[in-house]
């Protein structure tokens, strides 16, 4: 097996953001995920559109989208990237849980799996602090890349 190294370490061990000049412009994708659960009643809020803060799942959507747009500003070593596409789905995945799923896409040199990371959490915190009111007790989970795809990397698929 090849030896594995940080990118956003240089022969020192300080951290730096990659210089991707030499980088191949290519399609990136990536799909993330993030889960929120809590009181059946809470969720049934939430899906329902039962919040006395409004449309949760609307204000979510426009969030995870946000913070796609904006994930360069707070994760310090990733680069501004062209968004040419984020999407954000959330669904009911059980009666005590919502499922956000995430994509962000571009045409660029680097990837956008912190996009779509950044999304997914954005979601998952603007449907908690809409609903937090009713169940402080809500927990947000298995965040995760589930697919990536374009780079001199490659794709990846987690296994579920």
């Amino acid at each position: 097996m090849a030896e594995r190294r940080l990118t956003h370490l240089d022969a020192k061990g300080e951290a730096h953001i990659v210089d991707i000049g030499e980088k191949a412009i290519t399609r990136r994708r990536a799909v993330a995920q993030a889960r929120l659960s809590g009181e059946a009643e809470t969720i049934a809020s939430i899906l329902g559109g039962g919040l006395k803060k409004g449309d949760a799942l609307a204000v979510a959507r426009v969030a995870g989208i946000m913070g796609a747009k904006k994930t360069s500003d707070i994760i310090p070593l990733c680069h501004p990237i062209p968004l040419t596409k984020v999407s954000v789905e959330i669904e009911g995945e059980s009666e005590t849980t919502i499922l956000i799923r995430t994509v962000a896409e571009t045409t660029g040199q680097t990837g956008v799996e912190m996009e779509a990371l950044t999304a997914a959490t954005t979601a998952a915190l603007t449907l908690y602090d809409m609903a937090k009111a009713l169940d402080r007790a809500m927990v947000i989970s298995d965040v995760c890349l589930n697919e990536k795809s374009g780079g001199k990397s490659g794709d990846y698929r987690r296994e579920s």
